[in-house]
């Protein structure tokens, strides 16, 4: 376990049982389409790749950028989107994969955008869901894991850009982020 974490959430293993079951659950959903999976960079990219891998179904790839953390611990409430699609999304399925459904503000500026621009449908799968620290009325299609208020990192979600890498998911001691 890295030094900077105070205790493991979720092992390894228990992410990727429930990226089987979000892949399962896609395919069903899916099955004999085309959709478009969107990955929101950075913090997805670990549970976007495993995701679509896992999947039977087709699927064609883009990826986002949207910061609403810049440095910090804290949602900043304001979204901005800093990279934007290459794929058009005007008549297709959209799956916008997240990391975490925190405030709700990034998915619904999300959701708000791929609707205006005309997608068919738009479904979000996200790995974690943190419901006590939503803002606005949002939440993801399906989520793998309901967390608490704990600042967590590891498997894409990181703290100052560090952390991303760690195979499991941890909660990070409050004297990193509070220095």
């Amino acid at each position: 376990m890295n030094k900077d974490i105070q205790s493991i959430v979720l092992t390894e293993e228990q992410i990727k049982e429930k990226v089987a079951q979000a892949a399962a659950w896609l395919d069903e959903r899916f099955a004999g389409k085309n959709p478009l999976f969107i990955s929101v960079l950075k913090g997805s990219v670990m549970f976007f790749c495993d995701l679509v891998r896992a999947m039977q179904t087709p699927v064609q790839m883009d990826f986002m950028t949207v910061s609403s953390y810049g440095s910090g611990s804290e949602s900043t409430g304001m979204p901005k989107i800093v990279m934007d699609l290459a794929a058009p999304v005007k008549d297709r399925d959209i799956v916008l994969v997240e990391d975490i459904v925190d405030s709700g503000h990034t998915l619904l500026r999300m959701r708000d955008l791929i609707t205006g621009r005309g997608a068919s449908s738009f479904t979000t799968v996200a790995l974690f869901d943190k419901p006590a620290r939503r803002q606005v009325d949002i939440k993801a299609d399906f989520a793998c894991f309901e967390i608490g208020d704990e600042f967590i990192v590891g498997y894409g979600l990181d703290y100052a850009q560090q952390y991303r890498t760690l195979p499991y998911v941890g909660i990070l001691k409050r004297e990193i982020y509070e220095k």
